[in-house]
């Protein structure tokens, strides 16, 4: 017998490709309940046939915080835990057992298992802690956009990690985040002392070409007494230095990349990207020096800051592909074939393996 009253709650605008999907992965709990935000397809009525309890209302000037706030008095008063859960992610079946197996008196948050991205070959891509599990009646949603909860009741509250309970996204990538930039910029002139969204805002420049007011947002992050999270400041440093490549400073994109090496050296990240440089140089004792270095680092951190791309078979492509342009054909030949176990239906790096494997018999003969 279940000992707490489960809810989970979520806004959806157009989003009928998911409902079946979605509704069959809440189905452990005691309450589903959606705020509808102005869907023109079938999501509202396909909720209503699983029986789920829906409102819809429209809002003349969007933002997330507003809209999940609103979510929130569609809770059934006798709830216990709330479960913010969007209706493009799937929790792994089992998932009500594990939230009640931590949850007591004295918990108001749990974190889990995030798999925000998948691989082409299905891989987990950006993988996190999220933490959008809630005691009811003790939080409220802030930001107009990557939006978090804040408690109205006591700072000082209890939060327990389980990473077995495991949260999956399938976005729907036809679908515009259009809106987000707007939205973190009104978020920073909101509260312009936050430097989580200084940082997500600067990212978002980048994401949009917006070269010079991505740097010029990252280093104020970065200048930010509040910034003192090295992972996160790392990020801005390479996302900077991405700029610079794109600008076609080079030379100051590597003084950035340093930096940021500097700054967290227990990532690979930025030895990655420093080595990516080098690599295009075709400096390739510099990219084998970095690569080396970067593979030293085994531990990948549960972060929205990782980058899949440094823990898949990029790292021992590049750097076979270096060993080879200095004739160093058995390090190329590892390498190489440690890259096609990462990614084994990937032609180019499996006839890059062929090709190694001729030249050594060549070399032999």
């Amino acid at each position: 017998m279940n000992k707490y009253k489960v809810c989970v709650y979520a806004i959806s605008k157009n989003e009928e490709k998911f409902v079946d999907r979605w509704v069959d992965s809440m189905k452990e709990a005691d309450y589903i309940v959606v705020l509808d935000t102005g869907s023109t397809d079938n999501t509202v009525k396909k909720l209503k046939k699983h029986k789920v309890k829906v409102k819809s209302k429209i809002f003349d000037d969007f933002r997330f915080d507003i809209a999940r706030n609103e979510s929130l008095k569609l809770i059934p008063k006798d709830t216990d835990i709330c479960v913010c859960i969007d209706l493009d992610e799937v929790f792994e079946n089992g998932w009500r057992k594990k939230l009640e197996s931590v949850w007591d008196k004295d918990v108001s948050r749990v974190r889990y298992k995030y798999t925000w991205s998948f691989n082409e070959d299905g891989t987990e891509g950006v993988v996190f802690m999220a933490d959008k599990i809630h005691r009811f009646g003790q939080f409220k949603w802030t930001h107009p956009v990557h939006e978090i909860l804040t408690s109205i009741t006591n700072n000082n509250y209890k939060i327990v990690d389980e990473p077995k309970i495991w949260l999956k996204h399938y976005p729907d990538k036809t679908k515009s985040r259009g809106s987000y930039l707007r939205l973190l910029e009104l978020s920073v002139k909101e509260d312009p002392e936050d430097d989580r969204n200084m940082h997500y805002l600067g990212r978002e420049y980048m994401f949009y070409g917006m070269y010079d007011k991505c740097i010029e947002t990252l280093t104020q992050h970065l200048s930010m007494k509040t910034a003192t999270w090295k992972d996160e400041r790392a990020a801005s440093m390479r996302y900077i230095a991405r700029c610079y490549i794109q600008k076609g400073n080079i030379q100051l994109a590597k003084n950035w990349l340093y930096s940021a090496i500097v700054e967290a050296p227990h990532l690979r990240e930025a030895y990655i990207e420093l080595a990516t440089v080098l690599y295009n140089e075709e400096n390739w004792y510099g990219t084998i020096y970095f690569i080396n270095e970067a593979l030293k680092i085994t531990n990948r951190l549960n972060s929205y800051i990782t980058d899949p791309k440094a823990w898949g078979s990029y790292p021992y492509d590049i750097l076979s592909i270096a060993y080879y342009n200095l004739g160093k054909y058995d390090e190329a030949y590892t390498y190489t074939k440690i890259a096609t176990e990462h990614s084994p239906n990937d032609i180019r790096i499996k006839n890059n393996l062929k090709y190694i494997e001729e030249k050594m018999k060549k070399e032999k003969n």
